[in-house]
């Protein structure tokens, strides 16, 4: 047996490739509170909220309601879809939340969720802690399970309610994001075409987006809102940002990646339909959009309406996309990208018949039976 050659491993991408399995249906909801970017006039002045909305695109939002969580919006999304697909919920093999913003900190949601759903006991459930990266690397994570098992249907659900975790007093972070939940039904097929993945991280750069208190790392975090260096006013249990570090970050990885990827596909933009984009910012999509050299109705937008939904962003962009444009006659090739939180970030791409997505769902609906329990 030859020797493996190591050295040569680290300076390879992750890239992995998955054969007849098939994104075959994809569902979204949102809250219906629906916040404008105009109502912070009063706290951060008219004109910090004119270069807000000029820069980073974001015109309105949804925000949950105090007993609304992100899986009760990707329950809807899940229900939603299994209706509209009429599919037998013992045929599914796998339930995977990805979030930032789970029910508890025990058990995982996901098997809340299951719970909820009505799955059969022969469907393994578990949580991914990712963000903005999650939904491409849920994809991937699911993917990989179902070609080495005999699972034939799976469900990504991934959401999240940054609204729970932000100071309506940082400017950086309270006009920016939007809650939303989504549900994706992966199906084996084989007449499906390859689905390829390149995934990335740089943990050195986990503070650039952080929580820092509340879990078991600083369980006495203070909840006092102070006003911090940046001159934003927030707590220690609250989203921080640095905004300066992301930026770097995201338009010098995530293109470098897309070319490396493109290159390794033999592939070319022009071979696209879309590139979906995590929506971080309006300025960074067009940065890259400008570094790919690809035409920016090529990149489609959902965080004008709907704000940064973190994991969420690219499946409710997708969803935002086939609403405006009646895509309807053929599949569309799609390149996904995922970056932020981490730092953390993936591509992949993908194929999608219009017929797979459903319309964006309005819900207040909450879980009645998940309050505290004293027995």
């Amino acid at each position: 047996m030859g020797q493996y050659n190591i050295e040569v491993v680290k300076t390879i991408m992750i890239y992995s490739n998955f054969e007849d399995i098939k994104i075959a249906g994809l569902s979204v909801a949102v809250p219906e509170k629906e916040v404008n970017v105009d109502s912070f006039n009063s706290a951060f002045g008219e004109e910090q909220v004119s270069k807000f909305k000029k820069m980073v695109g974001v015109e309105r939002f949804r925000v949950a309601k105090t007993v609304q969580t992100a899986s009760d919006l990707c329950f809807v999304a899940a229900r939603d879809l299994l209706d509209a697909k009429k599919i037998d919920k013992d045929t599914i093999g796998a339930l995977m939340f990805v979030t930032q913003t789970p029910d508890y900190k025990l058990p995982a949601t996901a098997c809340v969720l299951h719970k909820r759903l009505g799955l059969s006991k022969n469907c393994l459930a578990y949580d991914i802690n990712l963000g903005c990266s999650g939904y491409v690397y849920g994809l991937q994570t699911l993917f990989a399970l179902m070609q080495t098992s005999n699972i034939r249907r799976a469900l990504l659900l991934v959401g999240d309610t940054m609204s729970k975790i932000l100071s309506t007093e940082d400017r950086s972070a309270a006009m920016l994001f939007g809650d939303a939940g989504s549900a994706t039904l992966l199906e084996k097929n084989e007449e499906a075409l390859p689905v390829n993945f390149a995934c990335r991280t740089d943990g050195k750069g986990y503070r650039a987006i952080i929580t820092q208190g509340g879990a078991c790392r600083n369980p006495s975090a203070s909840t006092l809102k102070t006003e911090w260096g940046d001159g934003n006013v927030r707590s220690e249990c609250d989203l921080f940002m640095n905004g300066v570090d992301v930026f770097n970050f995201t338009i010098s990885e995530v293109p470098t990646l897309i070319k490396e990827f493109m290159t390794k596909e033999n592939s070319i933009s022009e071979n696209y339909d879309y590139f979906v984009m995590h929506q971080a910012n309006l300025f960074i999509l067009k940065q890259i959009a400008k570094k790919l050299k690809v035409p920016t109705e090529k990149v489609p937008v959902s965080l004008d309406e709907f704000g940064n939904t973190s994991s969420a962003s690219i499946p409710i962009t997708i969803a935002k996309l086939y609403k405006e444009t009646a895509l309807t006659d053929k599949a569309n090739k799609f390149l996904l990208a995922g970056f932020g939180v981490g730092l953390s970030w993936a591509i992949t791409s993908i194929m999608l018949s219009p017929e797979a997505v459903l319309p964006i769902i309005t819900s207040d609906e909450h879980y009645l039976d998940g309050g505290i329990l004293h027995g």
